[in-house]
């Protein structure tokens, strides 16, 4: 199937992934907020930072292998959590999982997913991560976490940077809302895209029916439709009063790795430290909560030296080639996670469509790693970025 897509890099992908999708879900995994400055600034910020090439090294030993959490994978790509995977395509969450675990790279799954957390985990490789929404009510995260420790999930991601819904003006001109509702704008839409109506939505309807939040708490847990059985659900709330104690009550709750999501200032990266957290992912939410907010690119350098190693320190937002993983880990970052690329992998092929992802960018990688003059991830350093004296 991917030989048919005739894809060579992630933008091809991404193409794909839009002729094939609805334009209304398309957008929801593509645009950002407002004026997506923000979106757009996570590209500049990675365009603008030039690496400096390391010739006449032996680099014929190279390995792209990277330790995280006490695991060992193939690749410093990580595939981040990512919302509503599995109406891309039919159970998206375990296409992804199995992509991944056959590639030898971490998945994250997302509170946000379609399918449930117990069966994405026999999908995926040993140590599987999971990522946490806090909810207003705390005990509702709470059990989701005793959920997702059963199930055997190894690395709690928390996010912390979504605290109010963003304002994704696209969704609501595009009539995509979530619960669904059924407008002549997105039915023509279904109507254009057979092979996704078809393909994905009758696969659900006659089969196990209209997908669900099927990780949400059961107070909340409603399908795509906004329904609890035979009523309409809630709201879901946003935890508004949040704090670092809630950071600190998961670190006594969990027994592995804790990893905080959504940092971008050295403060906040010193109090997940202070909290106890095993790792940060340095990331403004892909441009898709603060718009006009710092790019990660650039938040990190300054995060890195605060933290001085004493944690994991992960990238996301903007990373869509090679040549940004090596430029991340140069700056001090342990590893990348890509949310857009993998769904786009996925809206345009499935599982195989996010293999194909992923060896794309580890290739892409692996290449720029011989043009620094790397045999190993931690070779990368700030001397293969260039600076004005």
């Amino acid at each position: 199937m991917t030989k048919q897509l005739n894809v060579h890099n992630i933008a091809d992908l991404r193409l794909a992934a839009r002729r094939r999708l609805p334009k209304g879900l398309f957008d929801y995994v593509d645009r950002g907020t407002e004026e997506e400055v923000t979106l757009r600034g996570n590209r500049q910020a990675f365009d603008a930072i030039r690496l400096l090439p390391q010739p006449l090294v032996d680099i014929s030993h190279r390995s792209t292998q990277v330790d995280l959490f006490g695991h060992t994978y193939r690749s410093p790509v990580c595939i981040g959590p990512t919302g509503l995977a599995g109406m891309l395509w039919f159970q998206g969450e375990v296409q992804l999982a199995q992509a991944a675990a056959a590639a030898g790279v971490p998945f994250a799954l997302s509170t946000a997913s379609i399918a449930p957390l117990e069966e994405v985990v026999k999908h995926s490789d040993s140590h599987p991560w999971f990522q946490l929404n806090m909810w207003k009510d705390p005990n509702m995260s709470w059990e989701l976490v005793e959920r997702a420790k059963k199930a055997g999930f190894k690395v709690l991601i928390v996010t912390i940077d979504s605290v109010v819904d963003s304002n994704r003006e696209h969704n609501r001109r595009n009539g995509f809302t979530v619960p669904m509702r059924l407008t002549p704008r997105n039915v023509l839409d279904g109507a254009l895209h057979p092979r996704w109506t078809l393909g994905v939505m009758g696969r659900y309807v006659f089969g196990p029916g209209l997908p669900e939040f099927a990780n949400y708490p059961a107070a909340l847990k409603t399908n795509l439709r906004g329904k609890i059985g035979k009523r309409d659900g809630v709201k879901v709330p946003k935890h508004e009063a949040n704090s670092w104690d809630d950071i600190r009550r998961l670190r006594d709750m969990w027994d592995g790795p804790l990893v905080v999501k959504g940092v971008l200032s050295e403060q906040a990266a010193l109090a997940a430290l202070e909290c106890g957290a095993d790792g940060i992912i340095v990331s403004n939410h892909g441009g898709r909560t603060l718009d006009g907010s710092i790019s990660s690119i650039e938040a990190l350098p300054a995060i890195v030296e605060a933290i001085q190693g004493r944690i994991t320190v992960l990238l996301d937002s903007g990373v869509t080639r090679g040549s940004d993983v090596a430029k991340a880990i140069a700056l001090g970052a342990n590893a990348v996670l890509v949310g857009r690329a993998a769904l786009w992998g996925i809206g345009a092929a499935g599982k195989e469509g996010a293999a194909r992802a992923i060896d794309m960018l580890t290739s892409e990688f692996d290449r720029v790693m011989a043009y620094l003059g790397c045999n190993t991830v931690d070779d990368l350093g700030p001397h293969h970025i260039y600076s004005k004296k």
